[in-house]
């Protein structure tokens, strides 16, 4: 039987834990399944340009440590470009492509849930740092960028506390809240903002003063970057409201950069063999994700038709500390 050939893309932002999923797609699908890999390279614009490099043990070695994409990324969407799906379909077969491993965010994955519609041979990997992805409970990069804004928070807490300050502190998350509340939660953050949820500049005002008013001459207030009042807003109506002094920190791409956390190069490496399995069984058209535990299989379809927001049950025990 002829060695199949595997492609495998990281489409949309890096991420950390990336690498680990590469890593491990290749090392199983080679010394398991004598696979051949050629890694993509930029996201969805290599494939639309037949960009790619063969991937062996030997570029997946030393890797797993790494932040970022040794294939680098782009927010490339083909079917944002006339005809692109068909460019990408044309491309699998100039590039002698068996199967597609495609590792992103909920763009990323719309694009795999396309090709797969268009019978396309693809399996799906979930990676966001926002969390926000539907039908697994973690994706990597997750928990990297929860420890890396709880440890900022950690930090600003000592100048607030010094300088008498309240801290507004912007996290990522445009369209969800998780970074927010698991770092918040973590820091000790006196509120949390983040956009399932719906505030006044006045609560936000009467919650800082009722701290002050109990002795505590600081506060911490965690926004995520997508939350109803921005950051900059939040801090001039408190300093308005309030007569505290008020100062933003936007922790940006701080966030998502660097080396991924164990649990994060842990959670990658069952994705990318658990991704690879799938396209040896021939199981296309899946997302692997985690369940509990356990790594399982679902529909891309399923995975991109709705985000997973913040459940209101874990922001109610996350109030109970606000003020």
């Amino acid at each position: 039987m002829a060695e199949k050939t595997i492609g495998i893309l990281t489409g949309g932002g890096d991420c950390p834990g990336l690498n680990a999923v590469i890593r491990a797609v290749v090392r199983k699908g080679i010394t398991a399944y004598r696979y051949r890999f050629r890694g993509i390279l930029k996201g969805w614009k290599g494939m639309m340009e037949c960009d790619w490099e063969p991937l062996g043990l030997e570029e997946i070695s030393g890797i797993l440590p790494k932040g970022g994409t040794i294939l680098g990324t782009s927010r490339t969407n083909p079917f944002k470009e006339e005809d692109g799906g068909e460019i990408v379909v044309d491309n699998m077969r100039r590039m002698k492509l068996d199967a597609l491993v495609a590792i992103g965010g909920e763009d990323t994955l719309g694009v795999a849930n396309k090709l797969a519609s268009m019978s396309v041979p693809i399996v799906g990997v979930p990676k966001t740092i926002d969390n926000d992805l539907n039908g697994t409970d973690y994706t990597f990069g997750f928990d990297t960028a929860v420890n890396i804004v709880t440890e900022a928070i950690d930090r600003i807490h000592t100048t607030a506390e010094s300088h008498n300050r309240v801290m507004v502190i912007e996290v990522m998350g445009r369209h969800s809240g998780w970074i927010a509340l698991h770092a918040g939660l973590a820091g000790g953050a006196d509120m949390i903002l983040i956009p399932e949820q719906k505030y006044t500049i006045q609560e936000i005002v009467s919650t800082i003063r009722k701290r002050h008013e109990r002795g505590k001459d600081f506060s911490i207030v965690v926004v995520a970057e997508g939350a109803q009042l921005v950051s900059e807003l939040v801090a001039h109506a408190v300093e308005e409201g309030t007569s505290y002094e008020t100062r933003v920190t936007v922790l940006g791409h701080l966030q998502r950069g660097g080396t991924p956390t164990a649990f994060d190069r842990v959670l990658g490496t069952r994705f990318g063999i658990a991704a690879i399995d799938l396209v040896h069984a021939g199981d296309f058209g899946k997302m692997v994700s985690l369940q509990g535990n356990e790594i399982v299989a679902i529909p891309l379809a399923e995975a991109v038709n709705q985000l997973k927001l913040v459940d209101q049950e874990l922001y109610d025990l996350a109030t109970v500390f606000f003020g």
